[in-house]
Parts: C-alpha cells; structure tokens; sequence
C-alpha cells in the first residue's frame, strides 16, 4: 500500500520557549497508508489530538518530520514547507472536537460552501457538493439557519458536511462524533466508512468510544505522547490487561464474553459486536438465562421535589423573522438527592431545558419550580439562586476564561467573598473531586488543556461553590474510559453527600449504572419517563427517536434475558 502520510520521530511542545513546556508527542514513528481506515485512542492528554493537527500542517513538529502525499506513492509534502500548505490541507481536511472553532459563516448552507469557494471550486459545482454534504449528514433541512441557532451536535454535523465539501483525500476526525446521539453517531460513521469503502478516503478517526474502533482497518493506542499498541481491533482488544494500564476499555461485549469465557470456555473471549456476541452464544448452547436480578438502580427517594418543570415552553428569536419555538411541552421533576438523567436526539430540545433550571433561561410558557423559587417572576435573586443550583455546560471551553487553571476553579468562591485560605481549599478539594492533581494542574494554562481535561475544570469550578442541585450537560463527553469511569464515581459520591443531580447524556452505558430515572425528550416535548430498565426496555421506541439502549442490553434483550443494565448483572445469568 502507497504510504499517503509519514510521521517520523515526531515531537511536540507546547511553550517549548518555557522552562516548564508541555510535552506532548514525544517520538511519533507512524504510517498511514492510502485508503485506510485508522482509528487512534488514549486517555486524554495522550497527545491525540496534538498528532491530528500535526496531519495536515495545523501544528508542526518541534523535532521530527511529518510528510503528507497525493496517495499515488510518489511526492509527498512536508508541513514545515509553507509553501506547500495549500496543498497539504486541500489533501487532509479535518473536523475538530469543537465545533465552534470551525464555523466561520451565519448561514449553514453558506458555511459548507465556504471551503469549496476557497478552493476556486465552480458555482455548479459548489451548489452539488453543499447539497449532498448536508444531505450525508442529515442536515438539509437546516440549511438557511444560522449555526449558532443550532445545538451543539447538530453544529459538528455541519463542520463534518463543510470538509466533506472540500472532497478530501484523508478526512481526520477528532472526537467528531461525541455530541451526537446515537443514531447521528451512526450515520457520522457510517459516511465515513462509505467514503473509505466506495470513494478510497482514507479515514483518520480519533475517539474515546470503543464500539466505533471495532470496524476500522488499524486501531493505534497512544499514552504519553506514544504510539503504544496498535493493530487489528480483534488484536488490539484482546489485549485487556495492556489496556486498562493504558486508561482504556474494551467494548461491553468483549468485556461480557471475557467474563463468561472465565466459566464456559467454550465462549469466545475475543468477540467485538452484539451479533458475533449473539451468534456464539447461539452456536455454544450455554444454559439459558435465569432469572433477571433485582433493579440495578436505587429506587427513587421519597422526598419533595426540588425541580418542578410543568408545561414548559420557549422560544428563540422572539419577535423576529427567525423565530423558532424550541420547546412545546416540557414536563418533569427531580426529588432531592435524586440523580435524573436527560436523554433525547441532537437538537430534541435537552440543553434548552436544562438552562431553565438556573434561570440563565426564562420560561415563555408553563412554569418552572426549583427550590421553591418561581423562576417567571421577575424578582428572583438570580444571583442566590446559581450558587445553589450549579450549570456546566455542554462546551467546557465557554465556561473558562481565566488563564490559569487555579484561578478559573477560584473565580466563584472569590465572589463569595471568601478568605484567601477558604477559596485555596474549595478549590484542592473541587480539583481532586475531578481526578486534577492540585499541584499538577493548578498554574497550567487553561487554554493548553485538552478537551477532556477543560470539562474536568469546568465541573470543578462549579463544585468549588459547593451547590445543592448540580446540573451537568455531557459531563463524560470527551472523556477517556478510565477517566469517564473515575467522574461516574465521583458523581455517585456527591449524591452521597446530599447534592441532587440532573445529566444530559448520549452516553447510554453510563446513564443505566447512576441514574434513578430517566426523562425522554423529542422534538420539544417529553415522551417517556421512567427507570432505566422500564425505559430501555422500549428499545424499539427509543430507536424510532434516534436513541439508543446500551450496548449488553441490546445483546441480553436478543437473547431473551430480559432488560439488563451492566456487564455484572448479565454475568450473573448464565
């Protein structure tokens, strides 16, 4: 196969001119050939995303060389070759992990048509290629909105139709699918690999969702700025040990058939999809299923309720040309000491609702109760209100604005007008709460962060004011398995401590384990309440809504084992 990008020893650091700089590659050696299909992991900070902006010339190497071909074998481009830049990134086009980085018009339609326009692509064809990129992403029917109207998986939908656009022949994806839902995370994917498949694109796909390595040509694992393990997912995968050193996982499949193998050894233990995972279990004859175990999550606490959300309606745009009713018909409520997780496809209305419940939104129709506070009237000490119910949002980085880390995590207890010792204090016990060494992280630049490592900041920022309600827009998003693992914990600690807790999630898996019921919102309205196993049990339904259920769940319910959560509980039945 024709090598189409070469790194070669390739480092990286940031602030090399600093006696403290951050080392982030530290000996890149990597092919990727011509029309493969590669996907890179590692726990954040790995240096991931640092090595995809070495791919097409965003960054270039400290020591080492990157090199960036026409996927013919023959020349190739170093990105330290300005002269060659246009090149370069006409060849390798990428979507970042923050969308908003990357739009750049006031008009979707106009956005996608941007890089083609730069390529001196003709109008004829500019238009064909804006309408089969918004069409591949499922955007079409958002084209003359503008893109900051538009929810934050819907904004990476556009990005990825805008480098489409520009017909690349590697397309770098760096976490481009973690705003998604699932059903959006599949068709993100599912455009990729057609690309790969009918078109010869080579795909350079950067995550921290096992399921999506399973399909790729190449799995490459990074840790410290290193390529550590790379192969066939079959191969990577069967490594389990090796990963979790790594701060990696295996898909819940693989990790439900390693558990069996341990008692059945005729069970496969390297299987990688719920159809392998159905079809050996098929094939073996194990004993079926016993009975299901007894509810996985705590029923809910009998207390009064401290959010109240009846009939909720808002608009964007009042009176203008461009307004848009954005939620209908909203209806839930959380007791104390709850953990109540929000689920709903991109754009359903979710984040929309959850800023009703710190007042950043007013209601325009219905009511909104918390903490016995009316938040239509006008004279609510909004103030008072935000320092017992705390917001992170679903984009970290627009939480953060101080330079150092220390002192973004400071800024809330300082405006309570807390001693100097007080506010040091809140914010050691709010870092180590999000898994930040204090004297590690606590004078590193917060812009030098990862995105993982921004969310981490952000939530601690919020429990430095120590609230009573904590809401949390995709927390985990972004987030390494290890390190999604450790948040989920320390999340089930705060409930411990008496904090209510409200989460906004694609994340499936995650929901099940904490979560005491869950609330399903689709285009504006609530549709389905209830706890995770009543809920997942309407797989069909959740589906029809571009929802998901776990990944065991699936595999169990195929099985006729009923609803399962976890991996522990479907150990457990067989």
């Amino acid at each position: 196969m024709n090598t189409i990008i070469r790194l070669q020893d390739v480092h990286h650091t940031y602030q090399a001119e600093n006696s403290n700089g951050v080392k982030a590659l530290q000996g890149v050696t990597l092919d990727i050939y011509a029309g493969e299909y590669v996907v890179i992991l590692g726990h954040n900070g790995s240096g991931k995303s640092t090595l995809a902006k070495h791919l097409n010339g965003l960054l270039v190497p400290t020591q080492g060389d990157v090199w960036v071909g026409d996927g013919s074998g023959g020349v190739m481009w170093n990105t330290k070759d300005k002269a060659r830049l246009r090149d370069i990134r006409s060849s390798v086009g990428m979507v970042f992990q923050i969308p908003d980085n990357q739009l750049v018009a006031t008009i979707v339609e106009e956005d996608v048509a941007f890089g083609p326009e730069n390529l001196g692509v003709s109008h004829d064809e500019i238009v064909r290629r804006v309408d089969w990129s918004l069409e591949h992403v499922n955007m079409s029917a958002f084209r003359h909105r503008a893109p900051h109207l538009l929810s934050g998986g819907q904004k990476q939908r556009v990005c990825i139709a805008g480098t489409l656009a520009m017909q690349p022949r590697v397309l770098v994806l760096d976490e481009a699918t973690a705003m998604l839902d699932p059903l959006g995370r599949k068709e993100v994917l599912a455009v990729a690999r057609r690309m790969n498949q009918e078109e010869g694109v080579t795909v350079v796909a950067i995550t921290h969702h096992m399921e999506e390595a399973i399909e790729a040509d190449r799995v490459v694992v990074m840790a410290e700025g290193r390529v550590q393990l790379q192969g066939t997912p079959r191969e990577v995968f069967s490594q389990s040990g090796r990963l979790r050193e790594l701060q990696m996982n295996t898909p819940q499949v693989t990790q439900l058939a390693h558990a069996l193998h341990e008692r059945h050894a005729n069970i496969a233990p390297n299987l990688l999809t719920v159809d392998e995972f159905v079809a050996e279990m098929a094939k073996n004859a194990p004993p079926r299923p016993t009975s299901q175990s007894p509810a996985l999550n705590p029923s809910s606490p009998i207390s009064d309720p401290v959010i109240q959300v009846q009939h909720l309606g808002h608009y964007y745009m009042v009176d203008t040309p461009l307004q848009v009713k954005a939620l209908h018909d909203i209806n839930f409520e959380v007791r104390k000491g709850e953990i109540v997780g929000v689920i709903g496809h991109t754009g359903s209305g979710k984040s929309t609702a959850i800023q009703h419940l710190n007042g950043l939104l007013r209601p325009h129709e219905g009511d909104v109760i918390v903490l016995g506070h009316d938040l239509s009237r006008e004279d609510i000490n909004m103030k008072q209100l935000r320092q017992r119910v705390g917001l992170v949002f679903q984009n970290p980085e627009a939480q953060l604005f101080e330079h150092y880390v220390g002192d973004d995590i400071a800024y809330g207890p300082r405006n309570l007008g807390l001693g100097r010792e007080e506010v040091r204090e809140r914010v050691r016990q709010a870092m180590e709460a999000v898994g930040l060494g204090f004297e590690e992280f606590k004078d590193r630049m917060t812009f030098s962060l990862s995105g993982g490592q921004m969310r981490r900041v952000a939530l601690a920022g919020v429990l430095a004011l120590q609230p009573e309600v904590l809401v949390l827009d995709e927390p985990t998003s972004g987030l390494d398995p290890f390190n999604r693992s450790q948040l989920l914990g320390r999340i089930l600690a705060l409930r411990e401590r008496g904090v209510t807790l409200v989460i906004i999630s694609h994340n499936m898996d995650e929901l099940a384990q904490v979560c005491d019921r869950l609330c399903v919102i689709a285009d504006g309205r609530t549709v389905m309440q209830g706890t995770p196993r009543e809920v997942f049990a309407r797989a069909d339904a959740l589906r029809a809504l571009g929802l998901d259920i776990p990944q065991v769940t699936d595999a169990m319910q195929r099985l006729g084992a009923g609803t399962v959560l976890t991996v522990a509980e479907a150990a457990t039945l067989f």
